[in-house]
C-alpha cells in the first residue's frame, strides 16, 4: 500500500452484497436502513470489487467488513474469507476486516484465529445492537482474548443505529446494547486490545468520549453522520485530547466519502488535525507506520 500517495484512510465501510448474491441484512432491515440514510436501496450493493475501484479513484484505502448477526436475525453474512480474498486481491485500497457472530463460541475463536493467521485479516467488527448481546457479557470474552493475542482490532458499532429504524420495534434491534460504557470492562479485561468505538455515539456521546479519553487502547471513528451533525463536545475533543485517537470512516455504501469530507472541510477543526484524523491515526493504529505516538490515557 503506497501510504504517501493516500489522501485518506476510511476505517469503517460495510460489505453488503456477496458474489454468490447473498446480503449482510435482509430485505426489510435493507429497505428500512436505505429510507433512514435517504439512499437508493438498489444503487447501495457495491460489489467488493466495486468498491475497490471506488477507493481507487479517490485515492483512499479502505476498512471493510460484513456483520455476522446470524444467532439473532437467520440471515448469513457476506463470508468473511470472501472480503479477505477482495482485500489480497486489491492490497492498494482494501483493508480487511471480519465479524464473527459471538454467540458461536469456540468455532467462532477458531474462526477468528483462521482468519488473521491464513488470510490476514486486521480486526473484527461487532454490532452489538443486531447481534443482540452487551459487550462485556462474557459469552465474547473468548473472542476478545484471541483478538488481543492476535494483535487485531475490535470495533464497536455504538449508539443509535439506522438498522430497523422505522420498523415496528425497530425490526426487534435493541439500542441498549450499543451503550458505548458497556465497552469500559472490555478495555479493562483486555488492556492490550485496540478498540474503536464506532460512530458519533448518540445519545451516549459522553460516555464514549471518557472512555476513550481515560483507555488508551480506545479509538473513536466519525463513520455513520454527516459531520455537520456531530455534537459539539465530539467536535472538541477531536480537535484537542483525542487528536491522535479520532479516525475518518464514511459508514459506506450509506454514507459517501465524499460527502463526508465535504462536511468535515467546513469543521472548525485545526490544520494539524486534519491529517491526523484523515489518514495518520488510522495509519498508526493498522500498523501501517510505526506507533510513535502516545495517545491520551
Amino acid at each position: 500500500m503506497d501510504l504517501a500517495g493516500l489522501t485518506a484512510i476510511d476505517v469503517h465501510t460495510h460489505a453488503e452484497v456477496s458474489s454468490r448474491g447473498g446480503t449482510s441484512l435482509d430485505d426489510a432491515l435493507h429497505e428500512a436502513s436505505s429510507a433512514y440514510f435517504k439512499i437508493d436501496s438498489a444503487a447501495r450493493r457495491p460489489t467488493l470489487q466495486e468498491m475497490a475501484a471506488y477507493y481507487r479513484e479517490r485515492k483512499m484505502a479502505a476498512v471493510v467488513f460484513t456483520v455476522d448477526a446470524e444467532h439473532a436475525t437467520g440471515n448469513a453474512p457476506v463470508p468473511n474469507e470472501e472480503v479477505a480474498e477482495a482485500a489480497a486481491a486489491n492490497p492498494d485500497v482494501l483493508i480487511p476486516f471480519a465479524s464473527i457472530d459471538p454467540f458461536k463460541g469456540r468455532a467462532g475463536v477458531r474462526q477468528a484465529r483462521r482468519l488473521v493467521e491464513q488470510y490476514g485479516v486486521k480486526g473484527f467488527k461487532f454490532h452489538p445492537s443486531i447481534q443482540g448481546f452487551f459487550p462485556d457479557d462474557r459469552l465474547a470474552y473468548g473472542l476478545y482474548e484471541a483478538i488481543e493475542e492476535l494483535g487485531a482490532i475490535a470495533l464497536f458499532h455504538t449508539g443509535q443505529t439506522g438498522i430497523g429504524a422505522g420498523l415496528p420495534g425497530g425490526g426487534g434491534i435493541r439500542l441498549k446494547y450499543s451503550d458505548p460504557m458497556r465497552v469500559d470492562d472490555v478495555a479493562v479485561d483486555f488492556p492490550d486490545m485496540k478498540i474503536i468505538l464506532a460512530h458519533p455515539s448518540f445519545p451516549w456521546q459522553d460516555a464514549a468520549l471518557s472512555v476513550a479519553t481515560h483507555k488508551r487502547g480506545v479509538h473513536i471513528d466519525l463513520s455513520g453522520w454527516s459531520p455537520k451533525y456531530f455534537p459539539p463536545q465530539l467536535v472538541k475533543y477531536a480537535n484537542s485530547l483525542l487528536q491522535d485517537k479520532v479516525l475518518f470512516g464514511s459508514d459506506y455504501p450509506v454514507i459517501s466519502p465524499d460527502r463526508w469530507l465535504a462536511d468535515f472541510a467546513a469543521l472548525p477543526m485545526k490544520d494539524e488535525v486534519r491529517p491526523k484524523i484523515l489518514k495518520d491515526n488510522a495509519a498508526r493504529l493498522l500498523g501501517l507506520v510505526a506507533d510513535t505516538a502516545r495517545p491520551a490515557s
